[in-house]
Order: structure tokens, then sequence, then C-alpha cells
């Protein structure tokens, strides 16, 4: 199986959990808060964050677009919560620059050409495809064109259009992600056995991006295989939000990296071998040797 490489991290069998925080727009718009999530997830050990960027007016569809919400900023259309949502170039940069600092590499989901081309201007280290995004070949197509690492969710598709969406990819730069898109998802539809699925059917490093509540399954995922996992984090799953519900909180993330750690340690190499502090116990309770 091949290994990728983001942000100087091998990413693949035989290499430590490539951990992602999903910070997400779970940021509410705020630079501020976005930074403290930032802060969190290298605290807890995270190999890398993640945003989601989009040009609201290509990402929102049209049906969607004029239906009202109440938000922290009174009734708004969908539309104008997805704007006060969106951060800009100069926020993006703080963002950098506080990344850069505390030593975390950072990516995005883009869910528009023109958002591609904004990030790009912060040289990622990895493009993200959101599992929303899995049909716009446009969009792969433009984002395999920047020649970077590109993660590739898979909630809600099928097979056939995983296929399809990793066909366009260079597999050298290509990891793949089970997902379910439900928030949260109930443990009955993780269906963590596709991580078995996806390894079999793709020569590429296979992850798990989840959205469930709760923290063992996400190792579960670990212990079957997947390279790298991310998990949606949050301040406080209270904040107002879609996605806040189904966020890990910065203690349980914290706990989750130490879990993830702890379990990549124990689960070896798979061969069978004596181990030297295995030799008092031998010698105190074997009869026949």
């Amino acid at each position: 199986m091949s290994v990728a490489s983001i942000a100087g991290h091998d990413v693949g069998r035989g290499h430590p959990t490539f951990v992602i925080a999903e910070i997400g727009i779970n940021h509410n718009g705020d630079v501020g808060i976005a930074k403290r999530l930032i802060d969190v997830a290298v605290e807890a050990g995270c190999d890398a964050v993640k945003f989601q960027k989009r040009t609201p007016e290509l990402a929102v569809p049209d049906h969607f677009k004029d239906v009202m919400r109440e938000t922290p900023w009174g009734v708004l259309s969908y539309l104008e919560y997805r704007h006060r949502v969106e951060l800009d170039h100069e926020a993006y940069g703080e963002i950098d620059a506080h990344c850069r600092a505390r030593g975390i590499a950072w990516l995005a989901s883009c869910w528009d050409v023109p958002s591609v081309d904004f990030i790009e201007d912060f040289d990622p280290p990895a493009y993200k495809i959101a599992s929303a995004s899995v049909t716009d070949l446009e969009l792969i197509a433009h984002i395999e064109t920047k020649g970077r690492p590109v993660i590739l969710s898979t909630g809600m598709s099928t097979m056939d259009q995983i296929k399809g969406a990793a066909a366009r990819i260079e597999d050298t730069r290509l990891l793949i992600a089970h997902s379910t898109s439900t928030y949260p998802c109930p443990p009955e539809e993780l269906n963590l056995l596709m991580i078995t699925t996806l390894r079999e059917t793709f020569d590429v490093p296979i992850g798990y991006s989840g959205h469930e509540t709760g923290l063992q399954t996400t190792v579960a995922a670990v212990v079957l295989g997947a390279s790298f996992v991310e998990r949606h984090i949050t301040l406080d799953r209270a904040m107002w939000g879609s996605d806040q519900s189904a966020s890990v909180e910065p203690q349980g993330l914290s706990r989750l990296v130490r879990d993830i750690r702890v379990v990549e340690a124990a689960l070896g190499d798979g061969v069978k071998r004596v181990y030297e502090s295995e030799i008092p116990s031998m010698q105190r309770l074997r009869r026949v040797t």
C-alpha cells in the first residue's frame, strides 16, 4: 500500500496515525475562536487542523439560498448565514501565522473552484474533498491541477461514485477517508468495516472521518487500519452551530489522541516473539521446557 506525505508526515500503514482536528466552521466566523481551537488541537497533540472554505453563491444550492434560519445574528437567509461564517483573506492570514507559530499544519475542504484558488495562496500541505463534493468532477479536476495530496471523503456516496472521483486523482497523492455524513452519527450507521473494504479496493492510505458522539469508535477505526483520523472539534458542544453537537471538546480531544497513541503501540507488528519481560515468568511458571 502506498504512503502519502502531508506536511512532512508519512501517512500510511506502518506510520503513526495522522490526526486531523476539524475546526470546519465551528469558529462561527470569529478568528479569535479559530485561534483558540488551533491551540486546543496543538495541546492535544494533533498533527493538523482543517477548515472549510466556500464561496457561498456557488456552494449553496439554489433551492436553499432563500431558506430562512435563526442565527445568533438574527433571522437570516441561508445564503446570508453562510456569508456570516466565512473568514476572509486577512483572517486566514492570521490563522496561517498562528499555525506556523504553534507548529501545526493546516488545510481546508474547498467547496468550489474559487475557494481552491483562495486557499492556494497559503501553500496548503493538502486539500480535502468533502463528501458533498464527491460528484463535483469540475472541482476535483481543479484541485488535481495543484499537484498536492488530496483527501477524498466518502460520506453520502456510492462505491461507484467514490471510484469515479478517485480515478481523477493521481494515486500517489490520494488518500481516502471512510465517513458517514450524519451529524451526529448513530453507531449502527458508522459501518467501520468499510475501512477494510476501502483498503481492499484502493492501494492508497485509508482513513476515517467521524461525526459520532464519543471517542471509542474512532479508536476502533485505528485498530481496523485507519492511517489517519479526523474529528470535528469545539470549545463547547453547547455552542451555536450545526456541527457543534457532533464535535469533540478539548478534554475529549486530548483523551482521543492519547488513546490512539496507546493503541498504536499495542498493535505491534503481528510477529510472535518472546519478550525479555516474559522470561522471568517463563522461568517461574513453565514446568516443561
